[in-house]
Formats: structure tokens, sequence, C-alpha cells
């Protein structure tokens, strides 16, 4: 498919989306969220690739919604709107980015070129892991805005820096660098901007290096952990072991170790 507002491209087996709006700093659009479903599914269907890296074009990442896009957030248009329908809230429906990505089987890799603001900081957020750029900034803008964090903003926020820093963040509306925000654990890498393409692709690289099959079902472990009690993980961890135990590519890292020689994993 050809998108208006995105770049999807394949190397091997990592898939690089790029967010294609550089003249807005990649805000989002009606169109954009859409072409994003699209994008995402596309992604998670296609067996030939085994990991997503989510960049922005030009100078940043995503500035958040291009609120030039919502003439449904008028006072006059609110003022007619009926209880029901302020629900809707207007033409642009919240992406479930977190959702989507953690019921995605693969690595989702943020690629944070710049400003990752508001809802582009949630999408930031939602991904497995965030690498960044040394003048990559992060926003939880929201309150400066009049409005609570979006797609699942707070939720993944606190879950990163915890509650106190999230609160700091989010009510306060700062602005924070790269290096802080490795500080407070919301990125994994932080790396100078004239080696970051390089440094993305040998970050993704590595994230598929073990068997698809046992990636799927550790990320789906991890994310289980963070809701669930050690006994009821035991037993995902027991029904996790018996399924990655029946496929080849158990086989092929056991048999790879055994001939001292890379493993050539299939995701079967």
């Amino acid at each position: 498919m050809n998108y208006e507002t995105l770049i999807l491209e394949r190397d091997g087996s990592i898939s690089t989306l790029t967010l294609n709006r550089p003249e807005s700093l990649n805000a989002m659009t009606h169109t954009m969220g859409e072409e994003l479903n699209h994008a995402f599914r596309a992604v998670r269907d296609d067996s030939k690739v085994r990991a997503l890296v989510i960049t922005g074009a030009g100078r940043g990442f995503c500035a958040g919604e291009d609120v030039k896009q919502r003439p449904a957030d008028s006072a006059e248009v609110r003022a007619r709107a009926t209880p029901l329908g302020k629900l809707a809230r207007g033409p642009l429906a919240p992406i479930d980015f977190a959702d989507t990505f953690r019921n995605m089987p693969k690595p989702v890799i943020a690629a944070v070129n710049g400003a990752a603001v508001g809802q582009g900081l949630s999408l930031a957020l939602a991904c497995d892991m965030r690498i960044a750029t040394d003048t990559a900034r992060f926003g939880a803008v929201w309150t400066l805005r009049g409005i609570p964090p979006e797609s699942a903003g707070a939720f993944l926020l606190t879950q990163l820096v915890g509650p106190a820093k999230a609160c700091e963040l989010i009510f306060g509306g700062k602005i924070i660098g790269a290096a802080e925000a490795k500080e407070i654990g919301l990125v994994n890498e932080v790396v100078p901007a004239a080696e970051f393409a390089e440094a993305t692709q040998a970050f993704a690289a590595e994230m598929t290096n073990g068997a698809p099959v046992a990636i799927g079902i550790s990320k789906m472990m991890v994310y289980q952990a963070l809701e669930t009690s050690l006994a009821v993980h035991g037993r995902f961890d027991f029904l996790g072991q018996q399924y990655a135990f029946n496929t080849k590519d158990r086989e092929e890292g056991i048999q790879s170790f055994l001939e001292k020689r890379p493993a050539e994993f299939k995701g079967e």
C-alpha cells in the first residue's frame, strides 16, 4: 500500500516505519492514524519481519496531535454536542498503541530522532524499547494543553519511571532531554545524531538474535508479569516452555550450540 503520511520499508528482517510529515514535525492527523493502524497490521502479519523500528522524518519524531486537524474541538461544536457524542470526541479517534504493540509478537523499537511530545510521547512509550539521539526531547505536555494524557500515556509513563516521576513530568508539562530520559529509565540507549541510523539498525538487529517464537513468548511473559502474581506467572512460564520445546527453532538452538555455529532460526 502507498501511504500518504508514512514510509514503510523492510531491510532483511527489520521493517522501518517512518512518520512522514516533516513540515509539522510529524504531528498526527486522522489520515496518519488510519495509515498507522494499517501499517501495524501489515507488519504484524508479515512472517518475514522480525522487528519493527518506528522513527520520524526530518527533525522530529512526533510532535503529538495536529490540532489544526480537529475542527470538532471548537467551542461551538462542543456546545452543540450531546453527552454521548462528546464521548466520541471528534474525527481523530485515539490509537491504542500500547495494546497494539503488546499484542505484536515481535520487538517494537522507537528510534526517537527529535521531539516526542504529547501523543508522540505515547507512541514512543508504547514501544518495547527506545533508542534516542543526543538531541531528542521528550515532553508530557498534555496538561499544558488543557487535557490529561492520551493513548495510555499516563499508564505507560508510570510503568517506566514510577508514579512520583510520572506525576512530576505530567503535572508540570516538563520537556526533558535524552540524557535525563536515559537516567530515569525512559530510553535504553542514547547515541550521537551522526551515528543514529547505524546504531538503530544495529540495536534492532541485536533484538532479532533469538528465535522468533521464543521472543514472542518472552514478550508476552514480560508484560504479563506487570499484571499478575508470581504463582500465575509460573503457570504461564510452564506453558510457554512447553510450547517452545515443540518448535523446530528449539532443536536448531540446541544443534547450533553443539556445533558451535550461529543459529539459523526460521520462526517454526
